[in-house]
């Protein structure tokens, strides 16, 4: 049966795809299409000869054999094989052809992207809107020629993102799916601002900085803690930039996300006291390492402030922190100390009293 193996060569070689794979692909694609039509041997193997620029289905009988008193029951041989190639194979011959390059060219395709992509994860890349009226909820973000995928999880609560718009996005997934290589990218991902940081800052590139922790509630507020890994350097003011320029290019990124940049420390109390920044701290006092709870005491005009909107700010000074925070006015400790004192007072005056009597 005549096919124009030469010519699918060809076409298979330009797309990077050896001559080997197109034909074991072939070859099975030919044997199952085989075994559908009737009449067909249930054993049966495909030989291509591409210098004839044809193919032959080479089949095998099942043989019965005669059952005896040690083999009551034997298998049936195979018998030779003879030349089963359907005279009118030929049209289906093209057409599984056809869809077998069609497949191979698609995984290749596929495997380029993912090994394209598979290297991007954890990085920031530049892509446009394409908003696709089929996917409301999601957001496609096409980067060269591959369409990435920003999911509403994945996206700022308040940000709008229009057609044509060119954003950066940081790429959180790179998998292969059922339609191929599925790039899924976030808005939203604290490690975001690390990257945009480290577009903007030469302190984060060469290691005399780093950015020990990040939380981030997208859209509304940021919060970082740095540490100087080199004498002599202020690393927050390498994050802010001269006259804020670095954290101001970062924030435009970013929309009206705010962002607060904090001196990371060893010491909890110390680092607890910074994360609740713009608040002044006044002491913090550690409960338990152990368990991580501490409170912080705030005099009682930053109060508001060290809780935030919606106690916003104590909440992402929890996440920066990993700590568990209660926040106390001072005039309040200060009031519960003078009840604890009275209590005790009280109590040794009853106990004086007593021993009096006796």
């Amino acid at each position: 049966m005549k096919l124009d193996l030469n010519g699918i060569h060809a076409l298979a070689q330009e797309q990077g795809i050896d001559a080997e794979t197109v034909d074991a692909a072939l070859s099975e694609a030919l044997r199952l299409a085989y075994l559908k039509m009737p009449h067909a041997a249930k054993y049966a193997r495909v030989e291509l000869d591409p210098r004839a620029g044809s193919f032959t289905i080479w089949a095998r009988d099942e043989i019965p054999q005669e059952p005896t008193e040690d083999n009551p029951h034997p298998a049936p041989e195979l018998g030779e094989e003879y030349d089963d190639t359907p005279h009118d194979f030929g049209r289906l011959a093209a057409s599984t052809a056809r869809q077998v390059i069609q497949q191979l060219f698609r995984k290749a395709e596929d495997d380029r992207v993912f090994g394209a992509f598979s290297g991007q994860r954890g990085k920031l890349i530049t892509g446009v809107v394409q908003q696709d009226v089929k996917d409301p909820a999601n957001v496609h973000v096409a980067v060269g020629d591959v369409e990435a995928l920003l999911p509403r999880r994945e996206q700022v609560p308040g940000e709008r993102y229009r057609h044509g718009e060119r954003i950066r996005v940081y790429v959180t997934t790179v998998a292969r799916g059922l339609k191929g290589p599925e790039i899924i990218v976030s808005r939203s991902h604290p490690e975001l601002v690390r990257r945009l940081f480290e577009r903007e800052v030469p302190e984060l590139a060469s290691g005399a900085v780093s950015i020990m922790a990040i939380a981030r509630e997208a859209g509304a507020r940021t919060k970082i803690a740095v540490r100087a890994n080199t004498p002599g350097i202020n690393p927050k003011g390498a994050l802010i930039g001269p006259g804020g320029s670095r954290v101001r290019a970062v924030m435009e990124n970013l929309g009206s996300e705010k962002i607060d940049i904090i001196d990371w420390s060893a010491n909890p109390a110390e680092f607890i006291a910074a994360a609740l920044s713009p608040a002044v701290v006044s002491d913090v006092q550690v409960i338990s390492e152990k368990n991580q709870t501490a409170i912080a005491f705030i005099n009682d005009e930053q109060l508001s402030l060290a809780i935030g909107k919606e106690g916003q700010n104590a909440r992402l000074a929890a996440k920066l922190t990993g700590w568990k925070i209660g926040i106390e006015s001072n005039s309040a400790h200060a009031a519960k100390l003078r009840e604890q004192a009275a209590k005790a007072a009280d109590g040794t005056q009853s106990g004086n009293a007593e021993e009096s009597a006796e």
